[in-house]
């Protein structure tokens, strides 16, 4: 009777001293994510112009939304000028695995020669080509952990494509994979257009375009957010486009960068 009494003692014991080694080995691993991305963030390798948009892209806060770890396999989505680029790189390069996927143009020749020029930290990144609907694979399917996309939705609206951009990151998540996507908030009293010719997109017609994909919303973050922003003007007349040149420039900068969702959404299992 004695022993059956300690038994039942000790099963809950040791079924609380694990569940306390795997918070603690949890909380170590996220101490040590947030110190890399701190560091990829605060890194040589970025232009000190890059570094002056952190205060309005939040590049630690975002990425940490969307729960991203070192060991992953992630897929950038038209990249630009690299400027996330530049965070994913470092970030990845010793344990986990950075696609990105470029479409043509002169853009796609700059970020080419930006990667080379710098192989110490772009040396392992794979390019793929995302030219829809003829060219999707992004990566092979079912291998990445993460497919981001930062201020790209807007632009494949009025070119009919956006549900092939989304089917391609479907095919190249894993079960359970995560899509992160910032953009340019439309304000939502307003109607969609549909061409997002100002820029702007609802936080909810993008949402509605992910779940037509087949995703799920996982989660929202006001992080990105910027109550300043009227929405009532081209987002390329505000920082760091100002379109406009000087006229309403100080006005502009008032403002700052622009009103942006920030939408975390999984493939399911």
């Amino acid at each position: 009777m004695k022993h059956r009494i300690k038994l039942t003692l000790l099963v809950p014991l040791a079924v609380a001293i694990a569940a306390i080694t795997l918070t603690q080995s949890a909380m170590a691993d996220d101490a040590a994510t947030a110190a890399a991305l701190q560091a990829a963030i605060a890194g040589p390798q970025r232009s000190d112009l890059n570094k002056a948009r952190d205060k309005y892209r939040h590049p630690f806060e975002t990425l940490t939304f969307f729960g991203i770890k070192p060991d992953m396999t992630v897929v950038e989505i038209s990249p630009g000028t690299g400027w996330y680029t530049e965070i994913l790189a470092p970030f990845l390069r010793d344990h986990g695995k950075l696609y990105e996927a470029v479409g043509g143009g002169r853009g796609a020749k700059s970020f080419e020669d930006k990667l080379k020029a710098d192989p110490a930290v772009y040396g392992k990144v794979i390019v793929t080509t995302l030219q829809p609907p003829a060219q999707t694979e992004i990566a092979p399917a079912g291998s990445a952990d993460m497919v981001l996309t930062f201020r790209n939705v807007h632009d494949w609206i009025p070119r009919g494509t956006t549900q092939d951009y989304f089917k391609a990151f479907y095919r190249a998540l894993k079960p359970g994979g995560i899509l992160g996507i910032t953009d340019h908030r439309a304000d939502p009293s307003q109607p969609q257009d549909p061409k997002a010719g100002n820029g702007y997109v609802r936080q909810d017609y993008t949402i509605q375009i992910a779940e037509q994909a087949g995703f799920k919303l996982a989660g929202t973050s006001e992080i990105n957010a910027n109550p300043k922003d009227p929405r009532n003007q081209p987002v390329w007349n505000l920082p760091p486009t100002l379109r406009q040149g000087d006229k309403d420039r100080d006005k502009y900068m008032a403002i700052g960068e622009s009103d942006r969702m920030t939408l975390k959404f999984v493939k399911p299992n």
